[in-house]
Parts: C-alpha cells; sequence; structure tokens
C-alpha cells in the first residue's frame, strides 16, 4: 500500500487563532495555544475532529506574523517561528534566532498507509528523548520504540511493552536546547526515537488524526508547565493521602483489619491508611460488603476513624451479570454498559464472573456510577482505589468492536480502549467530589491517558518483589512526573512474590521518600507490614516513616506547586541538568529530586558500597552532615539502614514532628537550613487538608529565602486566610559555624532516620553536632541573621 500525502501548497489564510494552509490533497491546521504552544493538525479533507477528553485548554489570542517566499511560508510567534516548505509542507520549528528545534524529515514528512498516521521527524545529533509516562527501559529512550495500548500487565518484566497507562508525550534534548510534542490520539500509537534507523523518530496512531501539540521551552519545567496548561493539573489531595497506606490482597475478616490498625499505633509506626482489596465485597461484587466477614462495616469503619486511619475501597469496573444484584438491574435499566455494535452487552470474565462494564464514555454512565458510590460515601469512605481498568478480563483478549458512546463521537475499542480507566477515573473523582460536601476525595488508578493527573494518583501495578522492579519503579515515577502525573507511586516491598528482609527494608526507605507511598503484597504470601521482618528491620522502617512525616509540610508544598504548575513532586535529574549525560548512565538514572532540595540516590539492597552522581553544587549527608562538593561521582556506603540521601546546599526545609498521623497537629516549626555558596528560595503551603476551601481562598503561603551572600533567613509575612497552628519555630543550622544566639546540640529531626543496631550500638544518635535558634513564631516577616 502506498504512503499519502497532502500534497503540496497550494494557499493560505489567517483563521482565528492561527493559520490554515491548504494542501493539493488535504489540509494543515496551526492553532496557537500561547506563544510556545502551537496544535498541529493534518488531514486528508478540510475537516478537522477537536474532540478530546485529555486537552482542557482552549486556542489562544496569540500575537504572531506571517510572511512567505517563494518556497517557504513563516509563522512567527514571541517565543518560536514555524516553518513551512512549501512544495512538501515539511514542518520546521526554530528558536528567534534561528535555530532548529525540530523539524520534520524532508523526505518523510506526515504520511498515511491506509488509516495509520504518522510523522517522522529529523533526528538532530546527540539528540536525547524522555517521558512517555509509565514505560519500562532507561531514562533517554534513544534507540528505542513503545506503543500505547492500556494492558494489564501482571508481573511485568523490565523490558515489557505496553503496561497501564497511556500517556503519549515526550521531551526531546539536543544541541542545549528542548521541545515537547503532545500527540492527542486515542488510538494505539507508536513512538520510535530511531530504533533500528538513524535517520527519524516518529510517532504513529493506527487511526483518526494527526494532532499534536509542539511546546517550545527554555528548560524541562517550561515544558511540564505547558504540558500540563494543555491536559490539566491535579487538585489538591487530601492531606492523609500522603501518609503511609498499608493495603494487602486481602484483609479479612474485620478482626484483622482492627488488628492491623491497632498494631500500628501500638508500635509507634505513623500510618494514615488500611486499604480494602476486593475480599471486603460480597462474592467480589462492587458497591457490597461480605455479610460473613464484613457484617458490619458501618462499626468498623467508626472503629479506625477513632484510630486515627481512612478506608480506601478497591472499584473494579466489572459488574457482575447476576438479576437481583441491584447494581446490575439498575445498570440494564438505565442502559450504561459497553455494547457490541447490534446491541448486546459485552461480557467479559474477571474477578465477580461474567461481567457487564460501564461505559464511563457516556454521560449517563458517570451519574449512574455517582448513584452507586453514595452508598460508599453515606458510610464515610473518603478513598477509592480503581482497579482493573485497562479492561482487565481473563484472556486478555477484548474485542475491537465493542462500541464506545465517547460522549456522542461514538468509536470502537481501537479509539475507547485508552480512554476507560482514564474515564473511570474521571467518574469515580467527579463522583465521590460531588457527594462528599465540600471534603476531598482520594482516588488512585491503575489505568489512565493523558490527562488523567486531574483526576486520580496513580500507581505502577503488579510489580515484583526483587530489586531491578524496585528501582525499575523509580523510573517510572520519575517518568510520570515528566508526563504531567505528579501523584504516583508503586507497591513498596513488591507486590507478586515475597520480598526479603533487606529488600523490604530498602525499598520501605526509598518509598517513603516518592509521592504515593503504599506499601501492598499478594494473596498467600508471607505477611508484608513494617514489624513483620523482625526487630531491626522494623526500626528501620519507623525510621523511614517518621522521616516522612516529618517533612510533611515541604511535601505538601510541593503537592501545591504540582496543582499550580505541573511540576512533579519526584523530580528526575533530567529537570534540572537536561545536558549533563552522567544524568542519562545506567548507573545514575534512578537518582532523583524530591522536591527541590533532596536527592535521593535509590540502589540494591544487595549492594553495601554504591558509586552516586552529585549535580553542581554542595550536598550534606542527610545522616552525618558531611559536605560533599557537587559536580563528581563517589562512592558511599550503603548498608540497609541508610540508603544514600542527600540536601543540596543553600536549601530551607520546613518540617515538624512526626505524629501518628497526618491529622495529628504539632506546634513547633522547624526549618532546616544549609549552608550553600547559593541560595534558595521555598514556598511554604498550608491549608486545612481538607476541604476545597483554598479555591476559595482559605489558604496561606509564606516564601522561606536563604540567602548566602549576607548568611539570613527571611520569612515572608503569611499571605493568605488561614492560619496554622505554629506556636514556636526552630532553625538548625548545617554547616555553618558559631551564630549568634544559637545552641549547639546534638538533637536533629533527621535523627530518626539515622543508624540503628539492637545489638552493637543501641544508642548511637548520629555523629552530625548542629546549632539550633529558637525563635518566637509570628505571621508578620521574619529576618535572622545566620552569623
Amino acid at each position: 500500500m502506498k504512503s499519502q500525502t497532502i500534497g503540496s501548497f497550494t494557499s493560505f489564510e489567517r483563521i482565528d487563532f492561527g493559520v490554515k494552509v491548504n494542501a493539493e490533497a488535504g489540509t494543515l491546521r496551526l492553532l496557537f495555544y500561547s506563544p510556545s504552544i502551537v496544535k498541529v493538525s493534518f488531514s486528508r479533507t478540510k475537516e478537522f475532529d477537536d474532540f478530546s477528553y485529555a486537552v482542557v485548554a482552549k486556542p489562544a489570542d496569540v500575537s504572531f506574523d506571517v510572511n512567505e517566499t517563494d518556497k517557504e511560508l513563516f509563522i512567527g510567534t514571541a517565543k518560536l517561528k514555524v516553518v513551512i516548505n512549501k512544495a512538501t509542507v515539511r514542518l520546521r520549528f526554530e528558536d528567534l534566532n534561528n535555530n532548529i528545534i525540530n523539524e520534520d524529515d524532508p523526505g518523510l514528512g506526515t504520511a498515511w498507509i491506509g488509516e495509520q498516521v504518522t510523522t517522522y521527524k529529523k533526528l538532530q545529533d546527540g539528540e536525547r528523548f524522555v517521558g512517555l509516562g509509565e514505560k519500562t527501559g532507561g531514562l533517554d529512550r534513544k534507540g528505542h520504540q513503545y506503543q500505547n495500548w492500556t494492558t494489564d500487565a501482571y508481573g511485568y518484566h523490565g523490558g515489557q511493552d505496553p503496561l497501564y497507562v497511556s500517556t503519549p508525550f515526550y521531551i526531546g534534548i539536543h544541541h542545549h536546547t528542548m521541545y515537547g510534542v503532545y500527540f492527542d490520539n486515542s488510538y494505539k500509537t507508536f513512538f520510535n526515537f530511531g530504533a533500528s534507523n538513524n535517520r527519524f523518530s516518529s510517532f504513529s496512531a493506527d487511526s483518526g488524526e494527526m494532532n499534536y501539540y509542539f511546546i517550545e521551552g527554555t528548560n524541562i519545567a517550561d515544558i511540564i508547565r505547558d504540558y500540563t496548561l494543555i491536559t490539566g493539573r491535579m487538585e489538591m489531595p487530601p492531606l492523609w493521602s500522603l501518609g503511609y497506606q498499608q493495603c494487602r490482597y486481602s484483609y479479612y475478616p474485620d478482626k484483622e483489619v482492627k488488628t492491623l490498625a491497632t498494631t500500628f499505633r501500638e508500635k509507634d509506626i505513623p500510618a494514615d491508611v488500611i486499604v480494602l482489596d476486593i475480599h471486603y465485597m460480597q462474592d467480589y461484587k462492587i458497591f457490597t460488603w461480605n455479610n460473613t466477614t464484613f457484617s458490619d462495616p458501618k462499626s468498623l469503619l467508626q472503629f479506625l476513624a477513632e484510630q486515627g486511619f481512612k478506608v480506601v475501597v478497591m472499584c473494579d469496573p466489572g459488574i457482575k451479570v447476576e438479576k437481583g444484584y441491584s447494581a446490575y438491574d439498575d445498570g440494564v435499566a438505565k442502559d450504561v454498559f459497553l455494547k457490541y455494535p447490534d446491541g448486546e452487552y459485552y461480557q467479559g470474565q474477571v474477578w465477580p464472573g461474567w461481567c457487564h462494564f460501564p461505559d464511563f464514555t457516556k454521560a449517563e454512565t458517570r451519574a449512574w456510577w455517582k448513584s452507586h458510590l453514595k452508598s460508599y460515601v453515606d458510610l464515610g469512605i473518603e478513598g477509592y482505589w480503581n482497579d482493573m481498568n485497562e479492561i482487565a478480563t481473563w484472556g486478555h483478549g477484548l474485542p475491537e468492536n465493542i462500541v464506545f458512546d465517547l460522549d456522542g463521537n461514538p468509536g470502537t475499542t481501537r479509539k475507547g480502549r485508552n480512554l476507560f480507566g482514564f474515564q473511570m477515573a474521571r467518574s469515580t473523582y467527579e463522583g465521590t467530589k460531588s457527594l462528599m460536601n465540600g471534603r476531598r476525595p482520594f482516588n488512585l488508578t491503575r489505568s489512565g491517558f493523558s490527562g488523567v493527573q486531574r483526576y486520580a494518583a496513580v500507581w505502577t501495578g503488579d510489580n515484583v518483589s526483587y530489586d531491578e522492579h524496585m528501582l525499575l519503579g523509580v523510573r517510572l515515577v520519575n517518568s510520570l512526573g515528566l508526563t504531567g502525573v505528579a501523584f504516583a507511586g508503586y507497591d513498596a516491598g513488591g507486590f507478586v512474590g515475597e520480598a526479603n528482609t533487606k529488600l523490604y527494608a530498602r525499598w520501605m526507605s526509598i518509598a517513603a521518600l516518592s509521592p504515593f507511598f503504599r506499601g501492598h503484597s499478594m494473596i498467600n504470601t508471607r505477611d508484608a507490614e513494617p514489624w513483620s521482618f523482625g526487630e531491626e528491620v522494623e526500626q528501620i522502617v519507623r525510621n523511614s516513616i517518621k522521616f516522612r512525616y516529618q517533612l510533611m509540610p515541604y511535601i505538601y508544598s510541593l503537592f501545591n506547586d504540582a496543582a499550580t504548575t505541573g511540576m512533579p513532586v519526584q523530580r528526575s535529574l533530567a529537570i534540572s541538568w537536561p545536558f549533563d549525560g552522567r544524568v542519562f548512565d545506567h548507573q545514575f538514572q534512578n537518582q532523583y529530586l524530591f522536591g527541590p532540595s533532596i536527592l535521593v540516590c535509590p540502589c540494591e539492597s544487595t549492594r553495601d558500597v554504591v558509586k552516586v552522581f552529585l549535580p553542581e553544587g554542595e550536598w550534606f549527608s542527610v545522616y552525618t552532615g558531611q559536605k560533599f562538593t557537587g559536580n563528581q561521582e563517589i562512592f558511599l556506603e550503603s548498608p540497609i539502614h541508610r540508603l544514600p540521601v542527600f540536601i543540596k546546599g543553600g536549601s530551607a526545609i520546613p518540617m515538624k514532628r512526626a505524629g501518628i498521623n497526618t491529622k495529628q497537629k504539632t506546634e513547633e516549626l522547624v526549618i532546616h537550613v544549609y549552608k550553600g555558596s547559593s541560595g534558595s528560595t521555598f514556598d511554604l503551603y498550608e491549608d486545612d487538608g481538607e476541604t476545597f476551601d483554598y479555591q476559595k481562598g482559605n489558604s496561606s503561603k509564606r516564601t522561606i529565602t536563604f540567602d548566602a551572600s549576607n548568611s539570613t533567613l527571611k520569612l515572608t509575612a503569611t499571605a493568605g486566610n488561614y492560619k496554622a497552628n505554629w506556636k514556636s519555630l526552630t532553625v538548625c543550622l548545617h554547616g555553618f559555624d558559631t551564630v549568634n544566639n544559637a545552641e549547639a546540640t546534638d538533637f536533629s529531626y533527621f535523627t530518626p532516620i539515622q543508624k540503628y543496631d539492637p545489638i552493637n550500638d543501641p544508642e548511637w544518635i548520629g555523629s552530625e553536632r548542629i546549632q539550633t535558634m529558637k525563635v518566637s513564631f509570628t505571621h508578620d516577616e521574619i529576618i535572622l541573621s545566620l552569623t
């Protein structure tokens, strides 16, 4: 079958928000969303399909110039130029200095082979590619190809593709320039980054439109900001969802759940959530409770609330075909299920048996789903876990002729499969949000599409209990962050298989410094709670969890940054150092920044000595306070109680005492300041952590600035209506010479993650001697001299 293009240029015209180019066999349209964002659409007709669940932005009234010569058409904004070759209708994107950012392959461009449409881009010298979200492999995608087709990937291996989530967005990096491409097409899509060729990168779809957004950026943070401007950003999650969540497939009966809760409290291990997997249901049917093992859910939930726990419940989409089951009967009556083309409901087998599946791309279905979620909300449940939503069925052969409504734009599985989990997450979030009287729901999903960050956190599915998977999970979360999903994590300890003692301890210490923190394990395996691996591991894990809870003012502020700008909480080093080849080295590609200041260097549980890369700047060991000069590779001891973690010099990190959960209030705000040649600013954000009142102004923010030039710490006056309950302020100084009005002490809120050896060294509290300053807390401006 011959490849077809739209042919040569015939004319152009200015249109609202952009330019339309007429060609011999089709049309090209450019629409501007900002001076740095342009939507590129190719059509073999004069019509364009602009329907999209992913995109929430609208074209903007951007100032642009249009000029032409005999050979080329030039469209320029204040940020970039789009140059169109008239003979071939190939595109070239340039910066304002005429440097090439990205360009079509001159001989291939955009072309169709039957229904499949592909855009071919010329590979630039030394070009790297990052992104695509939940993809295995290395940080740099160069030389590899990938496909987006949401898949139930149970126990996936380190090179398997595709997985559960489809986010067709990537970032190209070369010659000290960078750009982003979001391919807005929900059919099965393919990305080739120079795999098996040295000529082009490409992105293609089995069918549908060639619609892509090109983003010019001066840095990767700007590109992520623009991508999330297009596809949306998360709302603030409930504070409790950032605490530790304990899950198992499954905790039952209800007595076991109660014992679990009381054991956390007796052992002084902070935790906020207990997750109920499918065994809480009657015969695995959603919206039911097992009448034997969970006979009184209201009483159970009340007990857990008194212990300070929230509950997250499993929500599977399969509705058992069973007359008398209210969700089934009501679903049939309201005609909410997916159908074959002849109108018969699709049936697939999953946990309850033969099931129908809601068509969440239909408004009536979303309303029906909300009506049944009400039974959970009425019990006081505020957390929801969307699983098996790829769609997962036994046999893994979802028919491609199933019809999806797509809100009046009907299509088959070919167009709807990648959207199913995304729209289920939307239905759950929007439904519970409207039912919870202003309180924030927590929503977790296994499957999704670009834009899923608006509705849910994402976890990386059914991982496996071995070191490679632990590190793979870190890379997956790093990559999800590059693709707009800031609230992401993995099953700490591994779901499939059984973690050994060292692996569990190491995995939990890494996961404590991830956005979503949940321990989870498979049925019929050994217990995998923090106390299940012996006294030493219990203490290591307790320390790691407490460290996270101490960091909660910092972490919560990072989530506000994500909600405001799209910046991920867990940040690949490629964001800050995209042109340093060591960032992409297989030895260091798992490293990340947790927020702007904490460098995490994940490593295998089997390695007692590791090599880490310290980027430019100064870095302090979080355990000993030892200072290291950056821009070098170093070897470190990494016994199981010491994950390599560093604090960036010049940082100021807000912290507090660790409580038993995030709701427990403390009155002392603690700021750790690390001396550095460069200073920093950090916005400390606070609100009630529970409601959407922050969207009405009931929040506060104050900027913490460390000025390295004159060695001062400044807190701006509190801006906003919300007043936290801080009563005192303690400043802990690291790496400073003797400071007036400071007291030397061994105590630090970092102490709980320091070495613990219950046999040989039970009383060891650390070797760093720091200075502390006790200051009267006020919501007015505070300026402290650190000399």
